[in-house]
C-alpha cells in the first residue's frame, strides 16, 4: 500500500503527517534518521565531512510544514548521497535553538538546512524547501 493510499485511510489527519501513523509511516519510507538529542549535531558536522547532511525542522501542527514534507519526500531518491535527519519541533524545540546557535542560521518552519564539510551549504523555509537545491 502506497503512503498516499495510507493516507487517505486516516480519519485523524488533514494533510498526511498531522497525525502520528502516517508520520512513522513517511519516516520508515525515506530512512530519516531522528534528531532527538542535542548530542547528534556534533555527529552531523562529522558526518557532514563524508557527505551532505539535511537537517528538516518540521512542525507536526503547521499545515505549510506538512506540505513542504510531502514536496520533498515525493522528490526524495535514496541514491542521492545526503543523508536526511528530520527534527520535530514540537517534541524537540530545544534541539531547534542549538541548531540556530550552533550553525548561525535563524529558527524558521517549516526549514531545511544543508550542511557540507562542517557548513550550511543550503537553507531554506516554508515553501522555498526546494529537493533539487538540497542535492545540489
Amino acid at each position: 500500500m502506497s503512503v498516499e493510499v495510507r493516507w487517505l485511510n486516516c480519519l485523524t489527519s488533514f494533510f498526511y503527517l498531522h497525525c502520528e501513523c502516517c508520520l512513522n509511516e513517511l519516516l520508515t519510507v525515506m530512512n530519516w534518521k531522528p534528531l532527538t538529542d542535542i548530542s547528534q549535531l556534533d555527529q552531523i558536522l562529522e558526518e557532514s565531512k563524508n557527505q551532505r547532511v539535511m537537517i528538516l525542522k518540521h512542525s507536526t501542527r503547521c499545515s505549510i510544514s506538512s506540505m513542504a514534507l510531502n514536496r520533498l519526500e515525493r522528490s526524495w531518491e535514496d541514491d542521492n548521497k545526503v543523508a536526511p535527519y528530520y527534527l520535530d519541533l514540537i517534541k524537540y524545540r530545544p534541539i531547534s535553538n542549538a541548531i540556530a546557535e550552533k550553525f548561525g542560521v535563524e529558527h524558521e518552519s517549516p526549514q531545511v538546512i544543508v550542511i557540507e564539510n562542517g557548513e550550511v551549504a543550503y537553507t531554506a523555509s516554508h515553501m522555498g524547501i526546494n529537493y533539487s537545491s538540497v542535492v545540489a
